[in-house]
């Protein structure tokens, strides 16, 4: 079966995964929270996709500017998660488990941004 450059990415795999953690912990959130819940949604599927774009992308420097933004959107869903937990609007299971997988998005992403760049 034929796919796409980002359906091959094991970044894109775990943003993807993230992305559906993230909505459960949005499901779970206060209505008062409406801010976290969108702010959260929207980051999480910008990783996702900035990933997308960067992969389909043929100039290096705009591949390595998708795979900035995309870790850019990672560290905000981590303040964003560190905000829910300290206010504490998540379990900590969620918490923890978001946590470990935008470590390991973000460090995919800084080598990739950093291969791409350095392939000028």
């Amino acid at each position: 079966m034929n796919c796409f450059d980002h359906e091959k990415l094991d970044v894109y795999k775990v943003s993807v995964e993230f992305v559906i953690l993230s909505n459960e912990i949005a499901e779970q959130l206060p209505r008062g929270k409406a801010y976290l819940t969108d702010q959260l949604q929207r980051a999480s599927s910008s990783i996702s996709l900035n990933i997308a774009e960067g992969a389909g992308e043929f100039a290096v420097n705009e591949k390595s500017r998708f795979y900035r933004m995309a870790k850019r959107s990672a560290t905000e869903c981590a303040g964003i998660l560190d905000l829910c937990c300290r206010l504490k609007l998540v379990e900590e299971t969620k918490h923890l488990k978001g946590r470990e997988l935008l470590l390991r998005i973000v460090a995919m992403l800084t080598k990739m941004a950093q291969v791409s760049a350095n392939a000028n």
